[in-house]
């Protein structure tokens, strides 16, 4: 029984026709690819300039190449959604949602109908393709969920209809990992699939008990993390303690799965109704192999246009990349986690991370940490862990930091009974309270 699909269809969703043009695409071949993005493309800023009076203005009167339309970005969409929405096109013939707000800059977004079944036909096709089944394959969700009656029931309801059993990741006691274990010993789950910090603090859970998951769950296939960074030892640590394949999603709700890693573990971006570019400073194409400015479009959004759209995320397209096979080499954090030094120098916030997590990591006591530079030469790191960091680990880390980013700097350890997560229950990893 087709009990997902046949839920979308009943919403409105046209999944049918969405997969069909979904397969249609795919069977574009390498050589005419690139006709097929260029045509996307165009089509769908010629259809915004038509009928959407927000983007008309946004991109102006004058013929425009492609490179030099008019990048979009969060704060030219925090304006009320019927400014922004094309003629034919009103709350009532619309999917609305808002994104979490983790780049501290929410806003509501619509699609069309097609378009949101689209999403989910991408989805459907890139989980099938490791043989998870919508239908009938049970997921572990690790997910945060809204507190308010209204908001809890309905993300229950949805859980229902989408086969899945959701753990909550407010809290992430041993007493609620232990209950969390426990239904992996009861329930037959296909795969995990959630925030990457909760997931990977379970992992730790289970390292510290000598359990390897699949042999308490065996019907278990695979873990799927998304939404927050995935380092590669925390990967290695969660293939370890599950018994099964970890693999990487990267999406936004506004848009689409942007990309999702494959057999041969590359971080396959998705061509098909999305186009990614990489941007520099100046909003031109960096070449494949450097870093720059995730930029994207939404080749089939007619409800309100996604065109050129800064996600705030920097990244780097590998040089294998092709129009039809995009590789999406490095995801590199956000452009607004930013450490900015004493001296003028400015860093990614995940400098300061990485040089912190290797270290921490040795020990196995620390289970997880965020970074908060609370003025310009300050930094506290807040961490959860079984006992005090020591006074030589602490100046450890003290020394890997000055020789990673400056001399001068105070650093100040925090141990904290859990970490503050988002209202989504992401965990957001490195904060800055200096302006920018």
């Amino acid at each position: 029984m087709n009990l997902f699909e046949n839920t979308l269809k009943l919403n409105g969703f046209p999944i049918s026709k969405a997969k069909s043009l979904l397969k249609e695409i795919q069977q574009i071949p390498e050589n005419k690819y690139d006709n097929y993005i260029i045509n996307a493309r165009e089509k769908i800023v010629t259809y915004h300039i038509q009928k959407n009076p927000f983007y008309r203005k946004l991109i102006g009167s004058k013929n425009y190449s492609w490179e030099d339309i008019p990048v979009m970005t969060k704060s030219d969409l925090q304006q009320p959604l019927e400014n922004r929405l094309s003629k034919g096109f009103n709350q009532k013939n619309i999917y609305i949602n808002k994104t979490s707000g983790s780049s501290g800059t929410p806003f509501v977004f619509a699609k069309d109908k097609f378009c949101h079944a689209l999403t989910w036909a991408k989805i459907i096709d890139s989980f099938g393709s490791l043989g998870i089944d919508f239908n009938s394959s049970l997921q572990a969700r690790f997910y945060g969920i809204p507190l308010n009656p209204k908001g809890y029931y309905k993300e229950r309801i949805k859980d229902y209809f989408s086969n899945r059993y959701r753990f909550p990741v407010f809290d992430l006691s041993e007493e609620k990992l232990n209950e969390v274990l426990n239904k992996f010993e009861t329930k037959k789950f296909n795969y995990i699939n959630g925030y990457t910090s909760s997931i990977v603090l379970f992992a730790k859970f289970l390292k510290g008990k000598n359990i390897i998951l699949n042999q308490v769950c065996p019907t278990l296939e695979y873990c799927i993390v998304t939404s927050e960074m995935l380092f590669n030892d925390d990967k290695a640590l969660m293939e370890a303690t599950f018994g099964v394949p970890v693999i990487n999603e990267y999406g936004a709700s506004e848009l689409d799965l942007i990309a999702f890693t494959d057999y041969q573990d590359e971080f396959i971006v998705n061509s098909e109704t999305l186009l990614v570019e990489i941007l520099d400073e100046n909003n031109q194409t960096v070449p494949y192999g450097s870093s720059g400015r995730i930029v994207i479009t939404s080749l089939y959004n007619k409800a309100q246009p996604m065109i050129r759209y800064d996600i705030g995320d920097i990244g780097i397209l590998s040089k294998t990349s092709t129009y039809k096979k995009p590789v999406l080499e490095k995801l590199i954090g956000r452009t607004n986690d930013l450490i900015t030094l004493p001296s003028g120098k400015t860093l990614a916030g995940l400098t300061f991370y990485y040089v912190t997590k290797s270290i921490v990591s040795d020990n196995g006591n620390v289970k997880e940490f965020m970074i908060e530079q609370t003025k310009i030469d300050t930094f506290k790191i807040k961490y959860v862990s079984n006992r005090e960091l020591f006074p030589k680990e602490k100046i450890k880390i003290e020394k890997a930091i000055i020789k990673y980013l400056e001399n001068d700097l105070t650093i100040v350890f925090e141990r904290e009974i859990s970490l503050k997560r988002s209202n989504s229950g992401k965990l957001k990893q490195f904060v800055s309270m200096v302006k920018q």
